[in-house]
């Protein structure tokens, strides 16, 4: 290290030293020069944020709809404004009645039965020596996640209709007609089982992911202290799957009230609107096909009201339970 001497006035010279800094001190970037140092990082990111700003945020200002007596020819700026009388209309309105208890029950029925199956299969699978076995089940279950409703809804039509599989199956034995397509009274629960059909193989892969990261000295150590299996799956794998399992709860009950609009929607011509009515299909049948843009925007934004809220709630409740929540 050198000095170096600088003259400051007459008869006052101050020394001061030239080199590296001393060990210990960072040099502070500025936000521009953290930026390109991360140039690329944000190159990759831009396409998805690009998306999220385009097609999720910038819509969410049309939510002024729910506030006018909106028309597609007068535009907004054209359309009178009428406060909350839309959402004075949605509840005093029988229908949105129907639709809000039969979207509660199906929530409550996915969340009952539909969330806990990709765990079950996990573990399912996990129980599995056979790596063939494992891997050949796993493959046919994920299968329909790639089928589209239309496809599921035919699938199973050919199946549990009237004119399907099982009902040929009772016929051939004498026995009375069988079609729970058309069966308005266990609907909800064919419902959910379609989902169970379709998306639990996606979720199946979530769980056996983190049921993989375990570490092998746990299953070891819990044989060692002569634990069964059925004793290894309780202490040692489900607590390890119970960060996975609370993001994803968190996540669905903030989607709680969106129970499928394409599912319903199809099969809403067999079953009748008292049975297949949802908040989604209520508002497609109000706001694109009725033309009540302000009530149907009304209905779809106090749905998202409800559903902030039940996020921040549930998260709020994680994390009081000793878990980590998503934010």
């Amino acid at each position: 290290m050198s000095v170096n001497i600088a003259e400051t006035g007459p008869g006052t010279r101050v020394e001061r030293a030239s080199g590296p800094p001393a060990p210990g001190k960072k040099r502070t970037l500025s936000l521009r020069q953290r930026i390109w140092r991360e140039r690329w990082s944000y190159t990759f990111i831009i396409p998805g944020a690009a998306f999220f700003l385009v097609f999720m945020y910038a819509p969410m200002a049309g939510n002024v709809v729910a506030f006018q007596d909106y028309s597609p020819f007068r535009g907004v700026e054209g359309s009178p404004w009428v406060g909350f009388a839309n959402f004075t209309a949605i509840f005093n309105d029988p229908e949105i009645v129907t639709a809000l208890r039969n979207t509660l029950i199906i929530a409550f029925l996915q969340l009952a039965f539909a969330f806990p199956a990709p765990i079950a299969l996990a573990l399912l699978l996990h129980s599995l020596l056979s790596e063939k076995v494992k891997r050949l089940v796993q493959t046919i279950v994920y299968l329909p996640n790639f089928l589209s409703w239309v496809i599921v809804i035919s699938v199973w039509q050919q199946v549990v209709g009237g004119g399907g599989l099982v009902a040929g199956i009772l016929d051939g034995f004498g026995m009375p007609g069988f079609d729970l397509m058309t069966d308005a009274e266990n609907f909800k629960f064919l419902v959910v089982a379609q989902n169970i059909w379709k998306d639990a193989g996606w979720g199946t892969i979530i769980f056996f992911a983190a049921i993989a990261g375990i570490p092998s000295e746990r299953y070891e150590a819990a044989a060692i202290d002569g634990a069964s299996g059925w004793q290894r799956t309780w202490h040692v794998t489900l607590p390890a799957l119970v960060p996975v399992a609370t993001l994803l709860l968190i996540l669905n009950i903030g989607s709680i009230l969106t129970v499928g609009f394409e599912q319903l929607l199809l099969q809403q011509p067999m079953v009748g609107a008292d049975a297949a009515q949802v908040l989604d299909t209520f508002v497609y049948f109000r706001g694109v096909l009725g033309g009540q843009w302000g009530i149907a925007t009304a209905a779809g934004l106090l749905k998202g009201v409800i559903g902030t809220v039940l996020v921040l709630a549930a998260n709020k409740f994680a994390k009081k339970m000793g878990g980590e929540g998503i934010f």
